[in-house]
């Protein structure tokens, strides 16, 4: 099978009006988009899911955060502050010491159909 530079468009045009209406129809909200958009941007950052993904085996505090990334603590905790701040994970006191864990069940099942998403895709040769 030869490349094909025009694959992306329409060999002839016709527009779908019934296809149309119904997108037009169920289209998300601009802000929606937006948030969304920012939402999937968290975990467009190599540290930040590198953070997530600990967090989704274990609650941590900074120091070992800092400690299995090889960041300092002032770097682990600006990240930290980013992701609690979207409330992707949050935190508790016990004493001098602060323990993170992911804000709730959704953040891991996102990481994980992500992991399954890219495990299908090597499987598949891409």
């Amino acid at each position: 099978m030869g490349f094909d530079e025009n694959i992306e468009m329409c060999g002839e045009l016709v527009v779908h009006e019934d296809t149309l209406e119904n997108i037009r129809a169920n289209m998300l909200k601009d802000h929606i988009v937006n948030d969304l958009a920012e939402f999937f941007k968290l975990f467009g950052d190599a540290t930040r899911l590198r953070i997530l993904y600990a967090l989704s085996l274990s609650e941590m505090c900074v120091c070992d955060i800092s400690e299995f990334l090889d960041m300092s603590q002032s770097a682990v905790s600006h990240q930290l502050k980013v992701l609690r701040q979207c409330r992707l994970v949050k935190y508790r006191r016990e004493g001098r010491n602060v323990f993170y864990s992911l804000d709730d069940e959704h953040i891991q099942q996102i990481i994980h159909i992500g992991l399954e998403h890219m495990n299908e895709r090597q499987a598949d040769g891409y």
